[in-house]
């Protein structure tokens, strides 16, 4: 074996589902010991001719799951979805064998409750964080001395890959709430729910749920826009930069000068 390929696992995929044309879900069997905490990511990759196309991809299983569960969506021209997009049931693609990333619960600053906001696979860490906290519930080793607040947005509800799941928690549990809110409803006549983008609806959320700058983390995953947006919203209400986390999914081309 050489010295690359000490760093990689070849994951084998052991199931997929498609939401739909772009969006799909994949469980692999990660080859050797894998360990991570919620919130963390992997980093996935595809060998070709002429290079081995890699990126970071957060997990969306809990660390007591035998296998890691991912959440893609295609980009058309991207270097890797397509790739990945073109895999099937055991299929391989590489994976390195270090977990990495600090898009963990923070449970050390006193602070306890947690404002989640996310976009469509944005959901991804804090549905680890989740399960994580869910096992631990069943369990009697967490009390639910944390609270989790979370919004999702998404295009269209059936881009919403886990609604369902994190629905039946919050149904179940004192400790979750969980809100989803479609941008283009006229786009999704049957959607009867929540309306507008994640920043159009957090401050009314956070308002209800109680959530201020002295009691509360934040946590932004996904479109960079919605990020960027919710920051500013987050600031001007008084959250220190300390208290806000984010993971961005992708960068946005700079804009030239003359545009």
């Amino acid at each position: 074996m050489s010295p690359a390929e000490e760093k990689f696992y070849r994951a084998r995929i052991t199931s997929r589902l498609d939401f739909s044309k772009d969006l799909w879900v994949v469980r692999v069997a990660p080859g050797g010991e894998f360990q991570f905490a919620p919130g963390q990511y992997a980093t996935l990759g595809v060998i070709t001719p002429q290079k081995h196309v890699e990126r970071p991809y957060s997990i969306v299983s809990a660390p007591f799951e035998s296998e890691l569960e991912f959440f893609v969506e295609l980009v058309p021209h991207g270097d890797l979805t397509p790739l990945l997009y073109n895999l099937q049931v055991g299929q391989e693609m590489t994976m390195r064998k270090v977990a990495k990333g600090r898009f963990t619960l923070d449970t050390k600053s006193g602070r306890t409750k947690h404002l989640l906001l996310c976009t469509v696979t944005g959901i991804a860490p804090f549905v680890s964080y989740v399960r994580a906290l869910y096992r631990d519930w069943e369990h009697g080793d967490f009390k639910g001395e944390h609270q989790l607040y979370m919004i999702e947005g998404a295009s269209r509800s059936w881009e919403f890959g886990y609604r369902e799941e994190i629905k039946a928690v919050a149904a179940e549990v004192p400790w979750l709430q969980f809100v989803t809110t479609v941008s283009r409803p006229w786009e999704d006549t049957a959607w009867h729910g929540e309306t507008g983008r994640v920043e159009d609806v957090v401050r009314k959320y956070a308002d209800r749920w109680g959530c201020t700058p002295e009691n509360t983390s934040s946590y932004l995953c996904g479109h960079p826009q919605m990020i960027d947006n919710a920051k500013g919203i987050l600031a001007r209400c008084g959250y220190r930069k300390e208290t806000i986390r984010e993971e961005v999914y992708w960068i946005p081309p700079k804009e030239s000068a003359a545009s």
